[in-house]
């Protein structure tokens, strides 16, 4: 593998958009690996911990701010693969960058359909894997935010009555309010004052604002 010296002028333009508080979480059963790994990403200011091996990561557990993963393929115990197929069963979406000496075409076809960020054959450049974690974390950091988003958007829907979820179900089909009262059987005066409701409580501050929080809540 080569040295993990890390150009730092070109490592620190993509550590500059990195959100603060990002994490790389390091999974090398090579000590010596793991130390590299954890000086490069230090030498740009991104926060690293590395672990022996995926039980000792799973036993960590992960963190709750962007993060991603620098995976060895093969590990001793559950490999890279197997816990990529671990994680996506449980739903975490924290994204994975395989590095290995081993690598095969079959191998990371599998690994990249299933997700993974880049499969960096060692020895590797300290700035593809600079440039591919950035990737990872920014990645990481937006699927947050839509997440947080989601979350929010779903309280606030739980506030609406089931007529108003009728209504927003048509606007959301981009129907007329005349089209909506016909379907529901009330008077398009009965559907504008639904529509405005619900269009508070979602906080919808245009119609293109209302049909894209719709579209989000699988309405």
């Amino acid at each position: 593998m080569a040295e993990l010296r890390g150009n730092l002028q070109a490592g620190q333009a993509a550590a500059d958009t990195v959100a603060p508080g990002s994490l790389v979480l390091v999974v090398d059963d090579d000590p010596e690996i793991r130390e590299s790994l954890k000086d490069l990403f230090a030498s740009v200011d991104i926060e690293a911990l590395a672990f022996g091996s995926t039980a000792a990561l799973m036993e960590a557990g992960f963190p709750d701010r962007p993060s991603c993963l620098v995976l060895d393929l093969r590990l001793p115990g559950s490999g890279g693969l197997e816990l990529q197929d671990k994680l996506v069963a449980a739903g975490i979406q924290t994204p994975i960058i395989f590095i290995t000496g081993h690598a095969d075409v079959p191998t990371s076809v599998r690994a990249m359909k299933a997700g993974a960020i880049d499969f960096l054959s060692k020895p590797f450049r300290d700035q593809e894997l600079l440039d591919a974690v950035h990737q990872a974390l920014r990645r990481d950091e937006v699927q947050r935010r839509q997440d947080e988003e989601l979350r929010e958007l779903r309280q606030l829907a739980s506030a609406l009555t089931p007529r108003e979820v009728d209504v927003v179900q048509g606007v959301g089909r981009g129907l007329l309010n005349k089209q909506i009262a016909y379907e529901l059987g009330v008077s398009e005066i009965t559907v504008k004052m639904h529509r405005s409701s619900a269009g508070r409580k979602l906080q919808a501050r245009s119609v293109a604002d209302m049909v894209r929080k719709i579209e989000l809540l699988g309405l």
